[in-house]
């Protein structure tokens, strides 16, 4: 089988390009922004090509005889996003528009749209399910609700067989340390305190990514088009409990911790059911505290990738 990931140089993107090589040809597309680096594809057998999902011209040459396609590109830091929605919607929105258009004029056998659990808002108590409406709350996903959007309606409209992907708060090696995670495990490496948003309340569901990467793989093999497959984690955590985890896998205490103003409409808690998939076989394999610990081991023992990136 012949597969396309765009955004494969990403954190997600290069975790699925991993896994996928073992049996099939990977082509990966990445525009390489800040957030996209070829050294998360070492040692993986792929054939890169340099450029960006907005490119329909590219995208009719590249997309042309895969079998499979999936987009991970996107803009994706909330933060970054309440700075400046542009780059947001034009990546989000247009790029998954210009990809389906080519993916519909090729005649892509299989595509799936990977997507977030922040496209619902927030919820209070409960998990949503695929049908819960869409209340996104950042431009980010915002831009990401737009996308999905899109994608589902080349699949009613066009008969594209394009399903969607929506996951919680990934965790591992190789994710960019703007993300909370990897941002407090190198500042703590480097004696800097770490910034906590407003009261730490905020909850947040934890998957590690190759547990993410799984689901979608099944998705790729059984979904159906038009549909929606949430993939949730393994661990439902406020931010203080995971301040918590980390400052112990450091050996730090709470004189590290900096409490900032919150962000602009913070959600409170994200939550979702992944029944739907489970009944598909989907089960995550990666225990919480077992995969935070590899997690932190691989960015002590990896200070030249993350130093070069703060």
């Amino acid at each position: 089988m012949r597969i396309l990931i765009t955004g494969g140089a990403g954190f997600i993107g290069s975790a699925y390009a991993r896994m996928a090589a073992a049996e099939h040809e990977v082509t990966v597309l990445d525009k390489l922004t800040y957030a996209g680096n070829p050294a998360n594809l070492d040692g993986v057998e792929h054939t890169f090509v340099h450029g960006d999902i907005c490119d329909g011209e590219l995208l009719r040459t590249v997309v042309q005889g895969h079998d499979l396609v999936l987009n991970f590109a996107a803009e994706s830091h909330v933060d970054r996003s309440i700075e400046g929605a542009a780059p947001f919607v034009t990546t989000n929105v247009l790029g998954t528009q210009t990809l389906m258009q080519a993916c519909l004029d090729a005649g892509t056998p299989r595509v799936v749209q990977v997507s977030t659990d922040e496209v619902y808002g927030s919820v209070d108590i409960g998990s949503w399910s695929e049908d819960a409406p869409l209340a996104p709350r950042s431009p980010y996903s915002a831009a990401k609700a737009g996308g999905d959007l899109i994608a589902r309606a080349y699949a009613v409209t066009h008969g594209l067989n394009v399903s969607i992907t929506r996951c919680g708060n990934n965790y591992g090696p190789r994710q960019y340390p703007e993300k909370v995670i990897p941002l407090f495990v190198t500042n703590l490496l480097q004696g800097r305190k770490v910034p906590l948003y407003g009261d730490g309340g905020n909850v947040r569901d934890w998957i590690h990514v190759d547990d993410h990467c799984r689901g979608i793989r099944l998705v790729a093999e059984r979904g159906e088009a038009g549909e929606v497959y949430h993939i949730a984690g393994t661990a439902e955590l406020t931010n203080l409990e995971l301040t918590q985890h980390l400052l112990d896998a450091l050996g730090a205490g709470w004189d590290m911790v900096e409490r900032v103003a919150d962000r602009k409409g913070h959600d409170r808690r994200y939550s979702l059911d992944d029944s739907r998939l489970r009944a598909m076989g989907y089960e995550p394999e990666i225990g919480f505290d077992e995969g935070l610990a590899a997690t932190v081991r691989w960015y002590v023992d990896n200070p030249s990738w993350w130093k070069e990136r703060r």
